[in-house]
């Protein structure tokens, strides 16, 4: 199983970036989709999550009305589209798989690193 995130960069504050975890070596319509990310010296924490069909989404308070979260089951995909970005949106960002049948078995991306700065 693989999950490879993609997209980060540096951005100045109010920009965009879109981030792409593609996956393999899964049934991906079986797997809702998470993006988390982790800040230096903080906690891992959850962004947005999408059902496996990608009719019910979540977002943290923070990100509401700013980030959207989407999916491609044929092409086995899952976005983060990210706007108005700020300073403190800046870290790591993973996204993970899990299974629908059983929310133990999760599967987790390498990271991409969102700098948001001027």
């Amino acid at each position: 199983v693989q999950l490879v995130e993609s997209g980060g960069g540096l951005v100045q504050p109010g920009g965009s970036l879109r981030l792409s975890c593609v996956v393999s070596g899964l049934m991906f319509n079986n797997y809702a989709m998470s993006w988390y990310r982790q800040a230096p010296g903080k906690e891992r924490e959850s962004v947005a999550a999408i059902s496996s069909n990608g009719g019910i989404t979540n977002y943290e308070d923070s990100v509401k009305g700013r980030f959207t979260i989407s999916r491609d089951n044929e092409k086995k995909t899952v976005y983060l589209q990210m706007n108005s970005l700020r300073p403190e949106d800046t870290a790591v960002y993973y996204c993970r798989a899990r299974w629908v049948f059983n929310s133990n078995t999760l599967y987790w991306g390498q990271g991409t690193q969102v700098t948001v700065s001027s």
